[in-house]
């Protein structure tokens, strides 16, 4: 028996594996567990089933176009070669692709990219935004040679011919058909040249309709500051584009129906708006009528001068009692000035010179009221009634004249 290394033997082992047609190429059944998805993009993880585990790696040239996000769990079924990696000497899958069991790819993609905007509160009622009543422009999102855009303008022409429809031309499906999508919504977002967009187009199967569950057409949806009608598949086809739009329709027909209001409606209900108008506007006129002609029967337009007549006798009798009023104050002013008058007379030096008494001054102007101050010889001038006298004093005798 040959010694040899381990190198050795684990390099036969796998030209084993290489040149079994079995095991390389292989899909194997079986549930992930222990799944990590490294930072370079290769994926690692485990299959089991009750009996055994191997182990498997799916590269990032090929987990980059998974739909879906693989999780512990998950029951697939895992294409590949199963082959030895030398370092650990251990076999495992090397995985190419990657299918869940018993539910299709798109249908998880589906349902784990509608729970992620979910979550994110994309699809609240809140964010929804109200379409109008009457646009001039409508905006439409869809292949310029499907049916869709056909069955839209023949029912927007039959609803309103004057409202205007502008397309941005896209493919619907296939690789392209997301960012076209996305741009034509941006597009009308930057031009602000329409009132409300519709985007859409046929019926298909689900990965004919994929487009329209794209996360960048999603986002853009979300995005948009104009309305979005949503007019994807068939009534019962549903998108994640129908429950992130402002509206969804079951068919493009619906969508037309929705965004452009039907003329004749809307002349029934101008006509009823006019109807209302001058019912109230007659209901108006007929109150004030009636409150003229209740206004004309009262007393006050019936005899205007009696009235006046009052007022004038009104004011006659203010005037009056103004003239009393001012009678009396000026009796009672010319009163006060007498009493007034008379105390003045009687403070007055000249009445008082004109009873007989006269005022004695020195020559330097000074009054004389004490006989002390004089000395025989001094002379003084002496005020009388309507003139003065000069005078020497010629005796000083002290006494008490002029006091009881």
């Amino acid at each position: 028996m040959n010694i040899v290394s381990v190198s050795e033997i684990t390099k036969y082992i796998k030209q084993l594996f290489e040149s079994d047609a079995k095991v390389a190429s292989v899909l194997i059944r079986g549930e992930i567990s222990n799944f990590k998805k490294h930072y370079s993009g290769h994926c690692y993880f485990t299959l089991k089933d009750s009996n055994a585990t191997i182990r498997a790696v799916m590269f990032k040239s090929r987990a980059q176009y998974l739909k879906f996000e693989p999780r512990d769990g998950m029951k697939v079924i895992a294409g590949g070669q199963v082959t030895i990696f030398e370092r650990d000497g251990q076999y495992q899958l090397y995985a190419v692709q990657l299918v869940p069991e018993g539910i299709g790819e798109l249908s998880i993609a589906f349902a784990q990219l509608k729970e992620k905007l979910e979550a994110e509160g994309l699809f609240n009622d809140e964010h929804k935004q109200t379409l109008p009543m009457l646009p001039k422009t409508v905006g439409i999102v869809t292949s310029p040679t499907g049916a869709v855009l056909r069955d839209i303008i023949t029912v927007s022409k039959r609803r309103h011919p004057g409202i205007l429809l502008k397309l941005y031309p896209v493919q619907v499906q296939g690789p392209d058909a997301p960012l076209q999508i996305v741009h034509g919504i941006e597009v009308f977002n930057k031009l602000c040249n329409v009132d409300v967009i519709i985007i859409g187009r046929g019926g298909g199967s689900i990965e004919e309709l994929w487009a329209f569950n794209d996360e960048r057409v999603i986002r853009a949806i979300a995005a948009s500051k104009i309305p979005i009608v949503s007019a994807v598949g068939h009534q019962t086809d549903y998108t994640l584009a129908d429950f992130v739009a402002d509206r969804r329709a079951a068919t493009p027909s619906q969508a037309a129906e929705f965004v452009v209001p039907d003329v004749r409606e809307l002349y029934k209900y101008v006509s009823t708006l006019k109807s209302m108008l001058e019912s109230n506007a007659r209901g108006v006129l007929k109150n004030h009528r009636m409150r003229l002609e209740q206004s004309a029967k009262s007393r006050v337009f019936k005899y205007p001068y009696e009235n006046l007549a009052i007022k004038q006798q009104l004011v006659d009798n203010l005037l009056q009692n103004l003239q009393q009023v001012m009678k009396k104050m000026v009796i009672e002013k010319q009163h006060g000035f007498k009493i007034m008058a008379e105390k003045l007379s009687m403070l007055n030096p000249l009445a008082v010179l004109a009873r007989g008494y006269g005022i004695v001054r020195t020559n330097d102007g000074q009054l004389v009221n004490n006989v002390k101050t004089l000395q025989p010889g001094t002379r003084v001038e002496i005020v009388l009634n309507e003139g003065l006298i000069d005078a020497e004093i010629i005796r000083v005798q002290e006494g008490h004249y002029g006091k009881s």
